[in-house]
C-alpha cells in the first residue's frame, strides 16, 4: 500500500570515484567568506574571529558535466568553485585533532549564486538564502575518498569560463581549515554520514551567461564542469 499523496523524489546521491556505490546525500552546508581575497573583493574585511554558513538544499545537488539553464530571478549569475568536504561518520562537538576521521572524502563544487539578488538582499537587512539555494546549483564532481587522497591541506585551486582562467588560488590559503570547519559546524549540528560541507570560494567570483563552459579542478581532488544554457 502506497502511503504517500504523490511519489516522494529519488534521493540524491553522488558518484564515488572508482566504484559503482553512491555517496547519497543528507544535507549541505556552506561557508561563507573563508578565503581573504574572496571576503576583499566581495567588500568585507576577512573575519577571522568565526566561520559563518548558510545551507542549499540537497535537490539543488546535480553532477559534474550537467548542462543547466540561466536561472529566473537574476542577470548577475555567479560561479564559485570549492573544495566539498563529505562527512562519512557523525558526531557532534567534534575535537579539532578528531574531526579528519570523520570524513569520507573530497570532491570539487560550484557554489553557484544570483549576486545580484544576494547583494540587493544583503542591503536592505533580508536573508539572502534564496540567491544561494537555486535549482541545480550545487555542482559537485566525483568524491575522492579520503584512503585514496588522505586529507589534502594544500593544493591548486582554479577555474576558467571558455578556458579563460577566473580563479586560481591553493587550499592552504583558507582561513578556518577543514578540520577548524567540521568542528565548528558541529556544534551547531550533529553531523551526519552523507553531509556535504562546501568549504568557501577563493577569489575571482564573476557572472557566467548562456553558453558558456566552466571547468575547474583542485590538485589530487578532481575535477568539475558545468555548461550554461539559455533559460
Amino acid at each position: 500500500m502506497n502511503d504517500y499523496v504523490f511519489a516522494p523524489p529519488e534521493r540524491v546521491s553522488v558518484k564515488v570515484l572508482e566504484t559503482k556505490k553512491r555517496f547519497a546525500v543528507n544535507r549541505v552546508f556552506c561557508v561563507g567568506r573563508n578565503y581573504a581575497e574572496h571576503a576583499i573583493e566581495m567588500g568585507f574585511h576577512p573575519n577571522c574571529d568565526k566561520p559563518f554558513y548558510f545551507t542549499k538544499s540537497p535537490s539543488a545537488v546535480i553532477a559534474s558535466g550537467s548542462r543547466i539553464c540561466y536561472p529566473e530571478a537574476t542577470d548577475n549569475f555567479h560561479h564559485e568553485m570549492e573544495l566539498v568536504i563529505a562527512i562519512g561518520y557523525g558526531g557532534s562537538k567534534i575535537l579539532p585533532d578528531r574531526a579528519l576521521s570523520h570524513i569520507f572524502g573530497y570532491a570539487c563544487g560550484l557554489d553557484m549564486t544570483r549576486r545580484d539578488l544576494q547583494i540587493s538582499l544583503r542591503e536592505r537587512g533580508y536573508p539572502w538564502c534564496i540567491s544561494k539555494d537555486i535549482d541545480n546549483g550545487a555542482v559537485i564532481g566525483s568524491i575522492r575518498p579520503a584512503n585514496m587522497t588522505g586529507h589534502p591541506s594544500k593544493g591548486r585551486i582554479w577555474l576558467s569560463v571558455n578556458d579563460q582562467i577566473r580563479q586560481d588560488s591553493n587550499i592552504n590559503q583558507l582561513m578556518w581549515s577543514v578540520p577548524e570547519i567540521v568542528s565548528d559546524l558541529s556544534k551547531f549540528y550533529h553531523l551526519s554520514p552523507g553531509d556535504l560541507i562546501y568549504s568557501g570560494t577563493p577569489s575571482g567570483v564573476g557572472a557566467v551567461l548562456p553558453g558558456d563552459l566552466i571547468q575547474g579542478e583542485i590538485e589530487e581532488v578532481g575535477s568539475i564542469s558545468l555548461r550554461i544554457d539559455l533559460r
